[in-house]
């Protein structure tokens, strides 16, 4: 089961490691996009969330400091799901469910975070400082 957990947390970390690559390194579409909706300063919003996501990404894929990374990515969700998904704000019907399933999806992120918790530390096969 041990090797399970690793397994998980490699595609967990790897997953956020690709949205903040997005984030620092191709940053033009969202900045856009958080220009759109109404984000004060979006470039430094989108590369702010870039960290927050490196820093989670890292620390699931390593199993480094997981609490820090749970939270990095918690506030992460909680500031991007509300602002930038906001769906129930949305008139189209097509974007309207994109949003939607993106604020889905971004809930049962953080609640997955959120049982991460539970998990006593350190974890196994983790590198820790």
């Amino acid at each position: 089961m041990a090797i399970l957990f690793l397994l998980g947390r490699i595609v967990f970390g790897l997953y956020w490691l690709q949205a903040a690559y997005r984030h620092l390194f191709q940053s033009a579409p969202m900045v856009g996009y958080a220009q759109s909706v109404g984000v004060k300063w979006p470039k430094l919003s989108v590369i702010g969330t870039g960290v927050l996501l490196l820093i989670g990404g890292l620390s699931m894929l390593l199993g480094t400091a997981p609490k820090i990374g749970v939270i990095a990515l918690v506030v992460f969700l909680l500031g991007v799901s509300f602002k930038m998904h906001a769906y129930w704000k949305v008139q189209d019907p097509s974007m309207r469910m994109m949003q939607k399933i993106n604020f889905d999806k971004n809930m049962a992120l953080l609640g997955a975070l959120l049982m991460l918790l539970m998990i006593s530390t350190p974890w196994l096969y983790s590198i820790h400082w």
